[in-house]
C-alpha cells in the first residue's frame, strides 16, 4: 500500500495539480516538458519503490531523468505477462483488462479509486476541447450487451468514459451486434438538426454503421454530428480503408463532418491523443510520445518511422506512466501544427510486423451485414 504521506506521492500530487491547471495544449514543447518532466520522474520513483516487478526492470536507472526520452519504458506486453501493480489488494478498486480473443492474453491493468478518478478528469478536460462542454444526444455504436459482461474490459471502459459526454445514450447495435434500425432511424429523426455526439471503435463504426448504410442502400442525416472512434486501424489498413476513405464515407453516409480518431490504449486510459482538424494526433498536458528506431531503440529523427513510446502522468497504482508499445508512427513536427496546439503532434503507420494483433474493436469477430 502507498501511504497518503508517502513523500515520492506527496510531490507526485502536488505537481499533478500544476499540470491540471494548465491548458491541454497551449504549451509549447520545452514549457510542457519543464512541468511534465518532474511529474514522470516522481511516478517512476513510487513505482521503483511500491512495485517490485518494475524494480527489477529499471533497477540500473538512478536518478531523475533530465529530458523526456530518458525515462525508462516497459514493454507494453509485459502486462500480459506480469502482475504489475504499486498497491496493495485490499486497495484495488477495479480490475481492467484490454480486450483479447480467445487465443490472447488479455493485459490486466490495477486501478485504485485515486487513479480512476484522476482518469476520468483528465479524459474529460482533454475531449472537452473537441467536443465542447455541452453533453450532447449520444449514439454508442456498439450492443449495451458489451456492459452487461462481468469482466470490465477496455471496450465496456471506452464506452462508459465516453458516455459522460453524451446524454440519451442510445445503442446502435442489437444483442447479434447487428444493426438495430428502427432504433438508429428514431435517434437520427429526433436529433436531424441538432449537434449529437456518435462513439464507437473505428473497425466496427465502418463495418456495423458506415459499411451496414452502404449494403443496405440506406443513408441518414445527422449534419450536425461529431463522430469520436478509436483502435482496429489494422483491419482497415487491410481492406485499403484508409483516413481519407473512412471520412468520406462517412459524410456520403450520414452527412457528419466533424471526425475525429483518437490513440489510446487500456494500460494508459484517460490520457488520450487526439485528432486535430489537419488529421494529426496531438500530445496532451498530460502524455508525450517519444519515436524508437525497432532496432537501436535510440529516438528516432523527425519525419522516421519508429516504435511509439507513449508517456502518461496519470497511474500511480501500476507502473504504467512510460510504455514502449508495438505501434509504428511517425513524428510529424513539434509546435507548429496549423490547428494552432502546441507541443508534439505525430501519425500511427501501423504495428510491428509478427505481433499478435491487440486493441478494443479488433476483437469482435466479423459476421455478415
Amino acid at each position: 500500500m502507498i501511504n497518503d504521506s508517502n513523500p515520492i506521492l506527496v510531490k507526485y500530487l502536488s505537481l499533478f495539480e500544476e499540470l491540471l491547471a494548465s491548458d491541454v495544449y497551449a504549451l509549447e514543447q520545452s514549457q510542457k516538458e519543464a512541468l511534465l518532466l518532474p511529474v514522470l520522474n516522481q511516478l517512476h520513483q513510487l513505482h521503483q519503490q511500491h512495485c517490485q516487478a518494475y524494480q527489477n526492470i529499471v533497477d540500473h536507472h538512478v536518478g531523475d531523468a533530465k529530458k523526456i526520452d530518458e525515462l525508462p519504458y516497459l514493454a507494453v506486453r509485459l502486462f500480459k505477462q506480469l502482475n504489475l501493480k504499486s498497491i496493495s489488494d485490499e486497495n484495488v478498486f477495479k480490475v481492467l483488462q484490454s480486450s483479447g480473443t480467445t487465443s490472447q492474453t488479455p493485459a490486466t491493468i490495477y486501478l485504485d479509486k485515486a487513479t480512476s478518478a484522476r482518469q476520468s478528469k483528465v479524459l474529460v478536460k482533454i475531449l472537452q476541447q473537441t467536443i465542447g462542454r455541452q453533453r450532447l444526444p449520444m449514439l454508442i455504436i456498439d450492443s449495451p450487451d458489451i456492459l452487461k459482461k462481468p469482466e470490465f474490459s477496455a471496450r465496456a471502459a471506452g464506452i462508459q468514459g465516453l458516455a459522460f459526454f453524451g446524454r440519451d445514450h442510445t445503442y446502435a447495435l442489437d444483442e447479434n451486434m447487428q444493426p438495430n434500425w428502427p432504433v438508429i432511424e428514431a435517434f437520427c429523426q429526433k436529433y436531424a438538426e441538432q449537434p449529437v455526439l456518435i462513439f464507437g471503435f473505428t473497425f466496427m463504426v465502418w463495418l456495423y454503421f458506415i459499411k451496414a448504410l452502404q449494403n443496405n442502400g440506406k443513408t441518414i442525416s445527422l449534419p450536425n454530428g461529431i463522430l469520436i472512434h478509436s483502435g482496429g486501424w489494422k483491419k482497415l489498413i487491410e481492406q485499403q480503408v484508409d483516413n481519407v476513405t473512412f471520412k468520406q464515407t462517412l459524410m456520403a453516409t450520414t452527412g457528419i463532418s466533424k471526425c475525429f480518431n483518437f490513440y489510446g490504449m487500456a494500460e494508459q486510459v484517460g490520457s488520450v491523443f487526439v485528432e486535430c482538424s489537419q488529421g494529426h494526433l496531438h500530445a496532451p498536458i498530460f502524455a508525450d510520445v517519444v519515436i524508437r528506431d525497432p532496432f537501436t531503440l535510440k529516438e528516432s529523427a523527425m519525419g522516421e518511422t519508429g516504435l511509439v513510446q507513449v508517456l502518461s502522468a496519470l497511474p500511480s497504482s501500476y507502473p504504467g506512466h512510460s510504455l514502449l508499445t508495438e505501434d509504428l508512427g511517425i513524428l510529424k513536427g513539434v509546435d507548429d501544427c496549423l490547428c494552432g496546439a502546441k507541443g508534439k503532434y505525430f501519425a500511427i503507420k501501423g504495428r510491428l510486423p509478427k505481433t499478435e494483433v491487440r486493441g478494443c474493436s479488433d476483437t469482435h469477430s466479423e459476421t455478415s451485414l
